[in-house]
């Protein structure tokens, strides 16, 4: 999208089309003025270096997302501004795009500019009900569509499903002899107890009787670089978690041309959710075909880990995110929602976007 393609009514700079982007999290704070940007930055730099020293990973889910956003926006040639309050405020009627946790709202409150909401935490459904009711927020972002089904109830139709991209790019891992047939991916999140036993070592279990290599990873004690390692010298992913809204770590397993084996019991866990939502039909790779792998249950393990190894050398996951996940995708998207915004009635905003699936 470059040129004429981009929407008309958005400002265009020399730099190119203005999106004004605010974000705030662990990773980086959304603060007016000069002071404000001095301290985000030094937070976040402290931050870098204190999770590097403890191999922790340095960016939340949202973050990513975030920076994910802004590569797709960048890519497309557009002027992407992040916490630039000053150009929003001179600009009232422009659109921002707000993301992070439930604090960007209080961080953005005093900004009257239309505003578009994610990837972020809104916060509980009761927040969700007041955030929809807040005039200036026009259109809220789900990354899947069983997480836009949860919030339907409390945003209506200011809800609308966008994936971000995979920088398939960054993906594109040095050919080396794959020396392990299976990277874990663990990120059981919830009644750890119980579920590492019933599922990660029952996995384990019958890798080894197998014969089958492998190598455990567990979400959040561990680097970018390593897990791109772990992804290079692996035939395959094993991906467990109860449910993902969009599930990066798989979508950047497949970018890499390796093949997932997931875990998808389609059961709400989440504990708060499940207050709201008992019966909600949930998955943890909402972004998936027969191209990506296969998914299984514990109770068809087995037969299912016999089935992907016959068909290994058979999937063509980067074939899916190049047609579903590609960043020039994820940008465009974007970037037609944001346009929208400029004129756009409080009341009518677009409908959910049922496209999960190519």
């Amino acid at each position: 999208m470059t040129g004429k393609a981009f929407p008309p009514n958005l400002e265009v700079t020399s730099r190119g089309p203005l999106v004004l982007l605010f974000y705030d999290g662990f990773e980086r704070k959304a603060r007016p003025g000069i002071q404000g940007a001095a301290y985000s930055q030094a937070r976040r730099w402290a931050r870098y270096l204190l999770r590097t020293a403890r191999r922790k990973q340095v960016h939340t889910g949202f973050y990513t997302a975030f920076l994910s956003l802004q590569h797709s926006l960048r890519e497309l040639g557009c002027n992407v501004r992040v916490n630039d309050f000053a150009a929003a405020e001179h600009r009232p009627n422009y659109p921002i795009g707000v993301a992070g946790y439930p604090t960007v709202f209080e961080a953005v409150k005093l900004l009257s500019n239309p505003v578009i909401f994610g990837h972020g935490d809104i916060g509980p459904p009761e927040h969700a009900n007041l955030v929809s009711q807040a005039n200036n927020i026009r259109i809220v972002i789900q990354p899947g569509k069983w997480a836009a089904d949860f919030l339907q109830p409390f945003l209506g139709d200011k809800l609308v499903v966008w994936p971000v991209g995979i920088d398939a790019s960054q993906w594109n891992l040095p050919q080396e002899p794959s020396s392990t047939d299976f990277l874990v991916y663990d990120k059981i999140r919830w009644y750890r107890d119980v579920q590492v036993p019933r599922v990660l070592d029952h996995i384990t279990t019958e890798l080894d009787a197998r014969g089958h290599s492998y190598k455990v990873v567990r979400y959040g004690h561990h680097i970018k670089h390593e897990f791109r390692a772990h992804l290079a010298r692996s035939r395959a992913l094993i991906f467990l978690c109860e449910h993902e809204t969009q599930g990066i770590a798989y979508q950047e397993a497949m970018a890499a041309g390796v093949p997932v084996l997931a875990w998808d019991e389609g059961k709400l866990v989440d504990p708060v959710m499940l207050r709201y939502a008992p019966d909600l039909q949930v998955s943890s790779v909402p972004y998936f075909d027969e191209r990506c792998g296969l998914t299984f249950t514990m109770d068809n393990f087995e037969s299912t880990l016999s089935a992907f190894v016959a068909q290994r050398d058979h999937f063509r996951p980067q074939e899916f995110i190049r047609d579903r996940l590609s960043l020039e995708r994820a940008g465009r998207d974007y970037l037609a929602l944001y346009a929208s915004l400029l004129g756009k009635p409080a009341s009518g905003p677009p409908p959910v976007d049922t496209d999960v699936a190519p």
